[in-house]
């Protein structure tokens, strides 16, 4: 795989501008490529923080006898909150005020509130399927919080993100030859934090691919056994805790400052 450029954060002294109209304020902000690469990994982290919340309440949502289920935007962000700082140890509530708030990249403390916003529009807009009553399953699973909120998210931003597998349900989750590529490379590998990235377009574009990995709640539905129906209809793939889910793909549009 010799066109991929870096599979961990390291210091690159080139600077870029990521030029994006965040919150209807348009601008650009000089950044260092570590710091973008950064951003990234942690936008990356919170699409599948959110994944992971919706993966939580999934029997609650999907409760037939429940109506008004009490899975609010304000209860979804105070979860979301809590699962990003266990893996991060970044507290969403005081990303100015904290010790460590230094080492937080300043594009980040902008468009991680924006993701958050988001992902309680779309959790606010869902609220009618969610708490109906006579009805099981739902289809607002993770990968439907995730389309939902990062097309949300990117038509503020500029800055895409991008649920994708080897082997999608969903067409629009299909690789392209690139992530396909890095996919197979990570295949088979040991479960690490490690990322892919690379600039695009002449340098106009960084993208950065960072791998997701079955956790146990994912495995009602793409676990064992391998064949049985799940919930959604789809045959299950068979997959084992730890085993690798895909990526997201975070894509953000770059130019050279002059």
């Amino acid at each position: 795989m010799n066109h991929i450029r870096k599979i961990s954060i390291g210091v690159i002294s080139m600077s870029i501008l990521i030029a994006t109209p965040l919150l209807a304020t348009p601008g650009a902000w000089a950044v260092e490529r570590a710091e973008a690469e950064e951003t990234a990994r942690l936008l990356a982290k919170l699409l599948s923080a959110g994944r992971l919340v919706i993966d939580d309440n999934q029997a609650l949502i999907d409760n037939p006898h429940q109506g008004d289920k009490g899975f609010t935007p304000e209860v979804f962000e105070q979860q979301l909150v809590q699962k990003f700082s266990a893996v991060t140890g970044i507290d969403l509530r005081t990303l100015t005020s904290t010790p460590n708030s230094a080492t937080i990249p300043s594009l980040a403390k902008k468009l991680l509130p924006s993701f958050v916003i988001a992902s309680k529009e779309v959790i606010r807009d869902a609220q009618f399927v969610i708490n109906q009553r006579g009805i099981g399953y739902k289809n607002f699973i993770p990968a439907t919080y995730g389309s939902q909120t990062t097309a949300r998210f990117s038509k503020q931003t500029h800055v895409r993100l991008k649920q994708t597998t080897l082997n999608p349900r969903n067409p629009k989750n299909e690789p392209d030859d690139y992530e396909a590529s890095v996919l197979k490379w990570l295949s088979g590998r040991p479960q690490a934090e490690a990322y892919v990235s690379e600039l695009t377009d002449g340098g106009q574009t960084l993208r950065v691919v960072m791998p997701i990995y079955y956790v146990k709640e994912c495995l009602a539905c793409h676990g064992e056994p391998k064949g049985d129906m799940d919930i959604s209809g789809y045959p299950k793939e068979g997959y084992r805790e730890g085993d690798l889910a895909g990526a997201i793909t975070v894509t953000a549009p770059l130019r050279e400052e002059r």
